[in-house]
């Protein structure tokens, strides 16, 4: 089956793109979560319009991103949480954590764009990696201490 896809679909393909994959995938999967439409004659011209403006669209997106990168640049944050005897943590610091860091820092960003294989769990100091577009990603400074014993108490 052809399928022409509409959203970016990891392993697969990019928003536009003609592949061919199982009828049961296509079927059941791509087309009604609407990430894709079948590839029919007609299909295939009016993609062809949207990959003009996607084109178009993608290009101001990208100047955006790398506006952003590099205002992203020099951002660092501190984290204090709890540690134990080993300085592990008794909590983490997630990606929603690092989101709302970056809010209160005047940047509005999805936190399914900061790249964290796991969240962070130890004290120290974290290259974070954000993905602002497909070609473009910034990197921010993430340091964990220790929460000072007279302000747990209090």
């Amino acid at each position: 089956m052809e399928v022409i896809l509409k959203e970016d679909v990891a392993k697969l393909g990019h928003r536009g793109d003609v592949v061919k994959v199982a009828e049961g995938y296509g079927r059941n999967y791509l087309l009604p979560r609407k990430l894709a439409i079948e590839a029919t004659q007609t299909n295939k011209a009016v993609v062809e319009q949207m990959r003009q403006s996607a084109v178009r669209r993608l290009a101001v997106e990208k100047t955006d991103a790398e506006a952003l990168a590099k205002q992203l640049e020099g951002v660092a944050m501190t984290f204090h949480r709890k540690a134990g005897e080993k300085d592990h943590l008794f909590g983490s610091v997630t990606s929603s954590d690092i989101a709302e860091a970056l809010e209160q820092k005047g940047f509005t960003l999805d936190r399914r764009k900061i790249q964290l294989a796991e969240p962070l769990k130890a004290l120290g100091d974290f290259d974070v990696t954000i993905k602002l577009h497909r070609e473009v990603t910034a990197t921010v400074k993430v340091t964990i201490a220790k929460e000072a014993e007279a302000e747990a108490s209090a």
